[in-house]
């Protein structure tokens, strides 16, 4: 059975490259094997598709391979996004990094565009688990949106789906095929915290909103601009704690600022390291950004 083997990819592909991922999946239509070149592969896919989780025996574990498959891919995406950038990956650099062939990537992937969708998805994905772990610490809005910022900052370093998703926007800004915005999202994150916590009353009431909300976006966004020069990772975090040390008292009630936590949060209630490769999971639409609402 195709299911059996580990992924091959031929220079005249005819759609039956679907390895573990599949079970069946064959197809017509040729392909040079090329970057380029993915119709037989694709057409290949869309039938192995189809018949994946109709397999008899072994069935559910050709499933289980697929998916590891493809959550190597991501993170390989990721990988090879962040460091190279997107014009300068290629398929098959990320698939060399993945361990699997160029064959195996295509039936998961029909083009980079694909792939880089899949890593900002996983980037979101990440970031809002980071919320949701934070909340379920009990802690008020403000200060989870402090931990959710000392989140990114680690998270620059260990793993490679947020660095990619925040170069994956600007380097593709306007395109279609990229309906996700990984920086809109991570802005979206911070001003509905933001939002929560005026509403929670925890930030000054005479201040004006729209300032308010640019001063934080605009110190929010800048955590990945000083990751991106590459300083060590505890300087990085020294000033995310000293970004706060400077707005909280502008944000809170007069002496309010002492009730809350500039650095790291607590082993205990930290939304945990994501340096494993885990699945991608399902884009959610964002709050809009820069709301600009005083209700």
């Amino acid at each position: 059975m195709a299911a059996a083997r580990e992924d091959t990819d031929t220079g005249t592909d005819t759609g039956t490259d679907t390895g573990t991922d599949s079970g069946t999946g064959s197809g017509t239509g040729t392909g040079t094997g090329t970057e380029g070149v993915a119709g037989g592969r694709t057409r290949g896919r869309a039938r192995g598709r189809k018949r994946a989780g109709t397999t008899g025996r072994g069935g559910s574990a050709v499933q289980e391979r697929s998916e590891r498959t493809r959550r190597k891919l991501v993170h390989a995406g990721a990988e090879m996004f962040h460091r190279n950038g997107y014009a300068n990956a290629t398929l098959l650099e990320i698939a060399a990094f993945a361990g699997v062939t160029k064959g195996a990537l295509y039936f998961h992937f029909a083009s980079k565009d694909e792939l880089a969708q899949a890593v900002q998805l996983r980037g979101c994905e990440l970031l809002r688990e980071s919320v949701s772990d934070l909340r379920a610490s009990g802690s008020s809005p403000l200060q989870i949106l402090v931990d959710t910022t000392h989140w990114l900052a680690l998270n620059l370093r260990e793993e490679p789906a947020i660095p990619a998703s925040f170069r994956i926007t600007k380097e593709c800004a306007g395109l279609p095929a990229l309906a996700t915005d990984f920086h809109r999202i991570w802005l979206a994150e911070v001003c509905g915290l933001l939002c929560e916590a005026r509403d929670a009353g925890e930030l000054r009431p005479e201040g004006r909103w729209e300032s308010i909300e640019s001063l934080v976006a605009a110190a929010a966004c800048g955590i990945e601009t000083l990751a991106a020069t590459g300083m060590p990772y505890a300087e990085l975090q020294r000033r995310v704690s000293g970004l706060w040390s400077l707005l909280l008292p502008s944000l809170v009630p007069e002496g309010a600022e002492r009730e809350f936590r500039i650095g790291m949060p607590d082993p205990d209630t930290a939304p945990g390291r994501v340096a494993d490769v885990r699945g991608e999971g399902a884009h959610r639409p964002s709050r809009a950004v820069f709301s600009g609402s005083s209700a």
